[in-house]
């Protein structure tokens, strides 16, 4: 994910590869993997923690006493544990409870990308790899909005089937969690006509963002409801908190800034003062407290 190389004066993530896998995770290690004697946490970069040096899984660790595995990747969707089963056979299943986050929809396949479970999308046509946000600006500037419609239908009818097979697979007791800065309600908006005008004054980025909404990305309400029964609890935290973050060196405590681009799969070289995109250490806090409750019963 190259976050512990964009971030390291920010943040030491405690970066660690988890035993006869090839999966580097998130830290603090857990000090055993026995079973039901720790739980896990599957998501995307807001669950790893980007940016915190105590994300929500460490939080509620230390309040239930009770090891946390953080199997946070960013840019995951719900497809890219379905598709690494040796996670789901060996660690998921092998926990007392699983929070399962709701991840973006952007990380999901359709007849045009194929996304192998995440967010950096491979080309069907002709094989090349881009990140979504290219994606669909792509779609919305090539298209009409009949064609946008039908290819996003497709991507959510996609993410609700991987996300009930992917909480079915869990044989433990499961929260699905919605960690946003919004609501679940949201209207996407096609700007397919308006793209060369949108581009020209506020960059190409805005129009994708308008379809997607705020993280998790092309996931609305209609959605929630139809995947929530299968998981054993449903909880969510709607918070800005703190947000947006100053980036701070933990070495000097003085105002710093990153290079995008160090975060590797191709992203743009920008320069960041602030955390504007992931959830602040606050909304950590919150997202703890909201799931404090339902971890304690199931422990």
């Amino acid at each position: 994910m190259g976050y512990q190389d964009r971030d390291w004066e920010i943040v030491d993530y405690q970066d660690y590869r988890l035993e006869n896998t090839e999966f580097t995770l998130r830290g603090p290690q857990p000090s055993t993997l026995e079973k039901d004697s720790y739980f896990v946490c599957l998501g995307a970069a807001q669950t790893y923690g980007a940016f915190c040096p105590e994300p929500y899984p460490q939080l509620v660790s230390q309040k239930i006493n009770l090891p946390a595995l953080n199997l946070g990747f960013g840019g995951a969707g719900p497809d890219y544990y379905l598709q690494n089963m040796e996670l789901l056979r060996k660690y998921i299943n092998n926990a007392k409870f699983a929070v399962v986050q709701v991840m973006s929809g952007r990380s999901e396949s359709n007849s045009l990308f194929n996304s192998g479970g995440m967010e950096y999308l491979t080309k069907i046509a002709d094989g090349s790899k881009v990140r979504a946000a290219v994606a669909y600006n792509q779609l919305l500037k090539q298209n009409n909005k009949k064609y946008v419609a039908k290819i996003v239908a497709e991507t959510r009818e996609n993410w609700i089937k991987h996300q009930i097979e992917l909480l079915n697979e869990i044989e433990i007791p499961t929260i699905l969690f919605w960690f946003s800065t919004r609501p679940t309600h949201y209207k996407e908006i096609y700007l397919c006509k308006q793209f060369a005008y949108l581009s020209l004054f506020f960059g190409q980025t805005k129009a994708s963002n308008l379809l997607f909404g705020e993280f998790p990305q092309l996931i609305d309400s209609a959605m929630i409801e139809q995947v929530k029964e299968y998981s054993n609890e449903y909880v969510e935290c709607v918070s800005k908190r703190g947000f947006p973050q100053r980036l701070i060196n933990r070495f000097s405590g003085k105002p710093t800034k990153i290079d995008t681009a160090a975060a590797g799969q191709g992203i743009r070289s920008r320069k960041w003062k602030y955390n504007k995109y992931y959830p602040s250490p606050e909304m950590h806090i919150d997202a703890a407290n909201s799931l404090l409750d339902i971890c304690q019963k199931f422990i």
